[in-house]
């Protein structure tokens, strides 16, 4: 038997000799050499574009702090002041600073973090424009996604910077009534007159009344005999408003003195005068009631009736008729007109044989 077999392959690898793995040595020491100082360039530029950017991110974020600080100090003094009831409370305050300080300081990390993380993609010669488009594509999908949420945040951020209300305000909002107990970037709570929670998106609101700032006016009318003395009435009612004026806690809720108008109507047998009062944002209400109820007890000890309102002229007139609920007299109900006899059926005739 003739063995014949072919030479099969060395898996064993073998020996690298010495001037081989010199020169692969020398190979990549050299391309060490040719490519350090751009390593150690582009590492410098990377290292000192982050400390940059951590530096300021921090510097403006506490020159934000600071001057929120600061706008929070300049009214501190005014406190417990006539002025300072004008002005916004303390939790209003720092509500609305904490709201807009928090606002800048998100603002300036995204814009100062993120050009720094560009700025280092660029450095390691990464191509921009494909991430760019995907990030513009991205944001254009996520935008119309999130548009309500979007439309939420900036409009609670414009609410804020503008001062439209704060905590405690008594707002109309539209779509909700009630007392601010908490403005926040997408949604602001209202506690309604009857305990109610509302939660509001900052989007859904197109117009904001608010009842707290400056001042309100209360309005009471007063309706009398026509034939009283109109100046002894005027009288009555200045000095009920005047000594209202003088009691507690109706004097700090009174801001200038009850003023009679005049006549707001005039009737056959009335008249309706007007009363207004300014007072204290928020209490025209309990004012109102006060006053009403001090005007009736001043008429009552002087002997002067309120009347109340007469009833519309058209009610008045239909009452007045007696003959507006008879019917008018027909024709047919006489049997010898010539519409009753129109209505007579005719007799049957003979009847005809084949």
């Amino acid at each position: 038997m003739i063995w014949s077999a072919a030479p099969a392959a060395d898996s064993t690898p073998r020996p690298v000799s010495l001037d081989e793995a010199q020169r692969t040595a020398n190979d990549a020491a050299g391309w060490v050499e040719e490519n350090w100082s751009i390593w150690l360039s582009n590492g410098l530029r990377m290292i000192l574009i982050v400390v940059i950017a951590v530096v300021m991110r921090s510097l403006i974020r506490r020159a934000i702090t600071k001057l929120i600080a600061r706008m929070n100090r300049t009214t501190e003094h005014l406190d417990g002041t006539a002025l300072g009831g004008l002005l916004v409370n303390a939790e209003r305050r720092r509500q609305r600073s904490e709201a807009i300080g928090s606002v800048l300081r998100s603002v300036t990390s995204f814009l100062i973090m993120g050009t720094a993380a560009l700025t280092v993609l660029s450095v390691l010669k990464i191509n921009l424009a494909p991430l760019l488009a995907s990030a513009g594509v991205a944001g254009v999908a996520i935008g119309f996604g999130a548009r309500n949420l979007v439309t939420d945040f900036l409009s609670g951020v414009f609410m804020i910077l503008e001062d439209q209300y704060g905590v405690g305000d008594e707002v109309d909002a539209g779509v909700a009534t009630g007392t601010v107990i908490e403005v926040g970037l997408r949604v602001t709570k209202l506690r309604g007159s009857n305990g109610a929670i509302w939660y509001v998106r900052n989007g859904e609101v197109k117009r904001i009344g608010n009842l707290s700032q400056g001042w309100a006016t209360a309005g009471v009318d007063i309706q009398v005999r026509s034939d009283e003395d109109l100046d002894r009435v005027r009288g009555i009612i200045t000095r009920a408003g005047e000594e209202m004026q003088k009691d507690e806690p109706w004097n700090e809720r009174l801001w200038e003195p009850v003023e009679v108008l005049g006549l707001d109507a005039v009737y056959l047998d009335s008249v309706v005068i007007r009363v207004s009062a300014k007072t204290m944002p928020g209490v025209a209400l309990g004012v109102e009631r006060e006053l009403r109820w001090r005007i009736k007890q001043a008429l009552d000890a002087e002997g002067i009736r309120i009347v109340g309102r007469p009833l519309d002229a058209d009610l008045e007139t239909a009452a007045a008729d007696p003959a507006a609920a008879v019917a008018a007299p027909s024709a047919l109900a006489n049997p010898a007109s010539p519409q009753s006899q129109a209505t007579v059926p005719i007799p049957p005739g003979p009847t005809l044989g084949k």
